[in-house]
Formats: structure tokens, C-alpha cells, sequence
């Protein structure tokens, strides 16, 4: 789709330049209370700014619990219907997906808590599902919205940074629940404070201790979100160069291509980045000294 005839408001209107084109697709759908002090949805990036902290991106919560449903719904639907016998299709699939997981949680995970194989392989799997909508063509379900009267409409989860806080501060609580509930509040408290210089240098071992422990959320969303929101920059510029003429046109298909084959892999490695570093702080929490 030409980024010149792009409408992005409930006013069908142009997007005169390359940077309007590329805003719009970058901009979600919010819902919140507007100026006037009615809730609604916002119709312009600035509307949308003006609501501030308490506005919802409606298109991330939607789609990421979309995915989060077809997940859970796939995967029971397999072990309802799973036998002895040799497995076939998308049993075997998910026989195979459920083995990886249970590889990498023994591999990284030295104690013994049952929450941890199913939490790897929601994290795995959810995650990959809101990664892989980044391959969907950038222009399709945005033009989709824009029938039903929707202004904006971000497809992919994982390039909100909402998004991707939120499964990272979730992970957080679990690792603080565990540290606690393994060590006692005040063993958790005594390795933040006397690790690792000892009692002399508490000070100093609350202050590494504490940025150690705040920086694990903020790696796990800020690496998954910056990955992912860099690759939908790539395919939004790829999209423009299909409006720059037959040339530009036809070199945009070559690396449309390209960069999808290659965005396949990074998808798949930002989820198991994500699981992988989940499963090893949980064990971290689990132990008593790290």
C-alpha cells in the first residue's frame, strides 16, 4: 500500500509524507479519558498522548490474549485427544515443543519446583506467537481496522514496551516470591545485604545487590521489545519503498522476503532468550547463595 493514501483518524484524510506513514503504523490503539473528561478511543498520536498513564492499548491487550487463548486452546486440544501410540501431526509437534522445553529446564534449572517446565513453555510459546505476527504484512489488518472504524492498529504485542514490562515484572514477583519463600525474608534480605563483601561493605552489597537484582525486568523487556520494535522498522520501511516506483518496488520484494526468512530466526531466538533467562533466575532464587 502506497504510504501517500494512508488514512489514520476516523476522518479519512492523507498521509502526505514517509514519516506520517511510518507514525501511524507505529502508533497503538488507545483507550482512555480524554480532555474533555469522556473515555474513549484516541484518533490522533497526540490524543493519544494527552491521556496519559492510565490509557489502555487496546490492540496489544487484545491480540496478545487472542494468542494467549489459541495457545491454551491448541495445546489442550492435544492432550485431550493423546494416546500411547506412535504420534502423529500436531500431536507429535507438540509432543516435540513440550521435550525441548523440558531439555532446557533440566539443563538450567537445578531445583525442584513443578511451576517451572509449564512456565517456560507459556513463556516460550506465548511469546513466540506475539513475535511471530511481526511476519503478517504491515498494511493488512491495520487496512482491516480502518473498515470496522478503528484509527489505529499495532498487530505485534512484543513492540509495546507495555507489553513486555508487564511479562518481565510478572517474572520479577515470581522471583522475589521464591527468593522469599526458599530462604526466608530474612535470608533474602541477608544476600542482598552481606553479599558479597560481607557485613563491612553492606552498603556497598545493597547497591550492587539491588541494581543486580532491578535489572534483571528491565534486560528482559528492554531486549525482547528492542528486537522486535527494530524488525518492524525494517518492514515498515521495506513497505514504503513499494510506493518509490517499479525499481524501488521490485528491490522491496527481494527484501521483503529476505528479511522475513531471516526475522523467523529472531523470533524464535527472542523467545527462547526470554524463556531461557527465566528459567535461570528462577533457579537463581531457588539457591542460596549466587
Amino acid at each position: 500500500m502506497s504510504a501517500e493514501t494512508h488514512e489514520s483518524s476516523g476522518e479519512s484524510h492523507e498521509v502526505h509524507s514517509s514519516s506520517d506513514y511510518i507514525k501511524h503504523h507505529l502508533q497503538n490503539l488507545t483507550y482512555g479519558k480524554k480532555p474533555d473528561g469522556h473515555w474513549g478511543l484516541a484518533h490522533t498520536s497526540q490524543e493519544a498522548k494527552d491521556m496519559g498513564f492510565w490509557a489502555f492499548h487496546v490492540d496489544s491487550l487484545g491480540v496478545s490474549l487472542l494468542l494467549g487463548v489459541l495457545f491454551l486452546w491448541a495445546f489442550r486440544s492435544v492432550a485431550k485427544r493423546a494416546n500411547a501410540g506412535v504420534p502423529t501431526g500436531w500431536q507429535n509437534f507438540v509432543e516435540w515443543i513440550i521435550e525441548f522445553i523440558d531439555t532446557s529446564v533440566r539443563g538450567s534449572f537445578s531445583g525442584k519446583n513443578p511451576l517451572v517446565a509449564p512456565l517456560a513453555m507459556t513463556v516460550f510459546i506465548w511469546i513466540f506467537l506475539m513475535n511471530f505476527m511481526d511476519l503478517l504484512a504491515v498494511d493488512h489488518i491495520p487496512e482491516l481496522a480502518k473498515a470496522f472504524g478503528l484509527p489505529f492498529f499495532k498487530v505485534v504485542p512484543t513492540t509495546d514496551p507495555n507489553t513486555t514490562f508487564g511479562m518481565a515484572i510478572a517474572i520479577f514477583f515470581l522471583i522475589i516470591f521464591y527468593s522469599v519463600k526458599m530462604k526466608g525474608l530474612g535470608g533474602f534480605i541477608g544476600e542482598l545485604a552481606f553479599q558479597p563483601f560481607g557485613k563491612p561493605g553492606i552498603l556497598v552489597n545493597l547497591l550492587l545487590e539491588g541494581v543486580n537484582l532491578i535489572a534483571k525486568p528491565i534486560s528482559l523487556a528492554l531486549r525482547l521489545f528492542g528486537n522486535m520494535y527494530a524488525g518492524e522498522m525494517i518492514f515498515i520501511l521495506i513497505a514504503i519503498m513499494f510506493g518509490a516506483g517499479v525499481g524501488f518496488g521490485l528491490l522491496a520484494g527481494v527484501l521483503q522476503w529476505a528479511w522475513a526468512v531471516f526475522h523467523i530466526l529472531i523470533i524464535t531466538l527472542q523467545a527462547f532468550i526470554f524463556m531461557t533467562l527465566t528459567i535461570v533466575y528462577m533457579d537463581m532464587a531457588h539457591q542460596e547463595h549466587h
